[in-house]
């Protein structure tokens, strides 16, 4: 509930520190005094449009701080929990506004957007008037307040969470499809990429391993060679053994007689063919050494060139050929695997479909079952405020399935016989809108409200008995509510739990709005001068006090 407005320099008000008790309260004074002032001022605190001409004349700046004591379970502690502002038991927004129509918000010390007051306001405050927003009125809560009637926001709720629990299956079951689908398009390439890199059976390291290897045939290469030619030195026509051999073999037929002279020269032959006997050895040991198979580096190479083929081809690096082939084939898989998968999305979708159209039409009857029983309750009320030829309507129409079910709600009125029915805000003058208001308020009792109701004039152009039909109801209302209102009636200003006289006063150079607590004595003359008019007679006075005790 609203504990405390404190006000500084807004247009009349100079200074207003105001603490406003549980209950029903009413503020009355003369027309002009300035209790629309108060109404503009606590707007201004819950983030209404800053207007720098509401700056007290001659003054730079101005201030509303309003205090609302709140229980844990409120819905703006919610709020003020997510965005880590700290709170106890009360909640404080405050309003900076300068002259030149900038201005600052703060809750709890903090400083905020106007945004955040303006998402904080319905929760603490709902005036009502003949000319002032209603929140009650606008068809967007209509559906809302029958389900806190009916008692169905449960409900409502449970319908809503199986909605999103709908949804997410369809998104779900629609982006499977899709990767599903593009899985379709691409599973020739996938098959033949993976049939192709399993016969290839690249492994990691691979090529670094290949080419090392190549590199090593390819010196090895270069040394068979050379020793093929030293070879070919050695045997075949060139070959000087063959002719070394003959010329020795011919000395030794001839070396009779002469041994002094050719023994040397044959041993040196001898030598020498032993040498290039050893040297040829030498050179096929060293032949059968090496490691060259040109065989083998044929097939080397066509490894090195199917590998780096296939690397070009899928634009991954040699190395990372492997990890395609695997990642191909558990796609594959998946494809396979995805057909199954979108028949246990299908059915997930189908059975999240169920159970939301069946929670959805369960509600739908039962707000059917709130319809008549808002309707009879309303009606109920409508007599004592002269509106007993009138008649209450919750129409309810099919909706395209949504998170608040399979019904729209709206409230209509029928304000005569015969006159046609339509929606409470076009049908209704502002005085029986108003009353339908009260009438609605009533009946809702503490459902579907902020806890702090504030009534702008609706007594306004009704008679004595509707007066009190009104503050009958309202007083009803603060049993659960704190209720507050700016009343011209003394029938409505007599069953106030507190009374608050609202005066504008001058000096000759300024004027300012003071706000005063009534006692039992001067709220029975106030009345008595609500009753009276200008000049307040003993007859009022009586009348007065008679309202007040009754």
């Amino acid at each position: 509930m609203l504990s405390r407005l404190i006000v500084r320099n807004i247009v009349l008000i100079e200074a207003l520190d105001l603490d406003l008790e549980a209950g029903f309260t009413v503020l009355t004074g003369e027309t002009g005094a300035g209790k629309s002032i108060l109404l503009d001022a606590l707007a201004l605190a819950l983030g209404a449009k800053a207007d720098g001409k509401l700056v007290r004349t001659g003054e730079t700046s101005g201030s509303v701080a309003a205090s609302f004591a709140i229980a844990p379970t409120h819905p703006a502690c919610a709020i003020l929990d997510e965005l880590g502002i700290p709170r106890d038991d009360t909640l404080n927004v405050r309003r900076v506004l300068s002259s030149d129509g900038k201005a600052r918000a703060f809750v709890n010390d903090q400083p905020v957007s106007v945004g955040l007051l303006r998402d904080l306001a319905p929760l603490l405050v709902e005036v009502h008037g003949q000319h002032a927003d209603r929140a009650l009125m606008s068809p967007t809560s209509h559906r809302r307040l029958l389900d806190a009637f009916g008692g169905l926001a449960g409900e409502a709720t449970h319908v809503s969470v199986l909605w999103q629990t709908l949804k997410d299956a369809e998104a779900a079951l629609a982006e499977h499809e899709a990767a599903l689908e593009k899985a379709r398009e691409e599973a020739d390439f996938l098959r033949a990429s993976v049939d192709e890199l399993s016969k290839l059976d690249p492994e990691p390291g691979e090529e670094e391993r290949l080419s090392s290897h190549r590199q090593a045939m390819g010196a090895a290469e270069k040394v068979a060679t050379d020793l093929e030619e030293a070879a070919s030195s050695l045997e075949g026509s060139k070959s000087p053994i063959p002719t070394l051999a003959g010329v020795l073999r011919k000395l030794e037929r001839k070396a009779a007689g002469a041994e002094d002279q050719l023994n040397p020269v044959m041993d040196a032959l001898a030598a020498a063919l032993d040498a290039l006997e050893e040297a040829r050895s030498t050179i096929a040991d060293a032949q059968r050494s090496l490691d060259f198979d040109p065989q083998q580096m044929v097939e080397l190479e066509e490894r090195l060139f199917a590998l780096r083929a296939a690397s070009r081809k899928y634009k991954v690096s040699v190395d990372d050929l492997a990890d395609l082939a695997s990642r191909m084939a558990d796609e594959l898989a998946d494809l396979d695997a995805g057909e199954a998968r979108s028949d246990i999305l299908t059915q997930a979708v189908t059975t999240a479909e169920k159970a939301y159209r069946s929670a959805a039409e369960g509600l739908s009857d039962r707000r059917a079952v709130a319809a008549e029983a808002l309707e009879a309750a309303v009606a109920a009320e409508l007599g004592p405020l002269k509106l007993d030829k009138a008649r209450f309507i919750v129409r309810r129409e099919a909706a395209n399935p949504g998170p608040e079910g399979l019904d729209q709600i709206a409230f209509h009125v029928k304000t005569n016989p015969g006159s046609p029915e339509g929606p409470i805000m076009k049908v209704a003058s502002g005085g029986e809108l108003s009353r339908f208001l009260l009438a609605l308020k009533v009946c809702l009792a503490d459902k579907g409200s902020a806890s702090t109701l504030i009534f702008d004039e609706i007594d306004t152009g009704v008679g004595g008995a509707v007066s009190d039909a009104i503050g009958s109801r309202m007083a009803r209302l603060a049993d659960n509510l704190q209720v507050v209102s700016i009343t011209h009636a003394p029938q409505v200003a007599a069953r106030a739990d507190h009374h608050l006289l609202i005066a504008k006063s001058s000096n000759g150079s300024q004027t300012a709005t003071a706000v005063r607590i009534l006692d039992l004595a001067a709220r029975r003359e106030e009345i008595a001068r609500m009753l009276a008019g200008a000049t307040v007679t003993d007859e009022a006075r009586a009348a007065a006090t008679k309202l007040i005790e009754a």
